[in-house]
């Protein structure tokens, strides 16, 4: 037991080693006057911050890139949370089905999906093309698989029939017993998506190169155009972007606390 507690120790330092140094160096190279002589930065200055935090484009493409990715999510949950809960209920032959369309996202590149998109609306009378619509709406696609399995995974492990059955036998419908009583039960595995699709969605650049390009640019668009003339710049983004998404799922996390604690508390009564 106690090697295998030594081991375990050696696995997590490792693997926090792995994850917390490409970080760090990324850091360090954002605040260096020049690093490429030595092992070491000759100097350090945050004047790679001040230029691209000082010009409008970085306002711009941050809150693009924010909308984008909330939509998104917030367009995914109130989908895929319904869906899957109904599926378990009334359907349950049916979850394969709806397991494998999820997964196809996995095997269609992102180019792939953009042409199809392109080509199929530029066919149809609809004021999508070059607009952020499309743009939420290939994104939702590609992040579908990200919000289904962690729903799909906090359905099973909750005996939903029994808590349906217990609602509807108080007079509960099915819409107040999915937001009063499941949704509650499940609140961890939606939360799990919605970081997951934000994540995903925050730092997607093909679809946003393909369907809008500069007519909407984000913040990862922002970031690589700095990486064809600017490193020290691009490393500065790259961490702004990093404690962006970090602070935002804090946030997700703490506003969806605050709310499932009355909404737990209904659905035990």
């Amino acid at each position: 037991m106690k090697d295998r507690g030594i081991w375990r120790g050696i696995v997590i330092a490792l693997f926090l080693t792995f994850m917390i140094v490409p970080f760090l160096a990324t850091v360090l190279f954002s605040i260096s006057v020049r690093w490429d002589r030595t092992i070491f930065p000759e100097g350090l200055t945050l004047e790679w911050w001040e230029r691209v935090t000082s010009r409008s484009a970085f306002e711009t493409t941050l809150t693009n890139s924010l909308i984008v990715s909330l939509v998104t999510m917030f367009a995914l949950a109130l989908l895929v949370t319904p869906t899957a809960y109904w599926a378990h209920i009334r359907v349950p032959r049916g979850k394969p089905f709806i397991e494998f369309l999820t997964i196809i996202p996995f095997g269609i590149p992102g180019v792939v999906l953009a042409l199809a998109l392109i080509r199929f609306y530029s066919e149809v009378p609809l004021p999508l093309i070059n607009t952020p619509n499309i743009l939420v709406a290939a994104c939702m696609v590609i992040a579908l698989p990200f919000m289904y399995r962690p729903v799909a995974n906090a359905l099973d492990a909750v005996d939903i029939h029994t808590l349906t059955e217990a609602a509807q036998s108080l007079g509960a419908g099915w819409r107040q017993t999915l937001w009063r009583v499941i949704l509650p039960n499940i609140m961890p595995g939606v939360i799990g998506g919605c970081l997951l699709v934000f994540s995903t969605v925050f730092a997607e650049f093909t679809l946003t190169n393909l369907l809008v390009g500069a007519r909407f640019k984000t913040f990862p668009i922002y970031l690589v155009e700095f990486t064809r003339f600017d490193g020290r710049q691009a490393s500065a983004l790259a961490v702004i972007s990093f404690v962006i998404a970090w602070l935002t799922s804090l946030l997700i996390i703490w506003i969806a606390g605050r709310g499932g604690r009355p909404a737990e508390s209904l659905g035990a009564r």
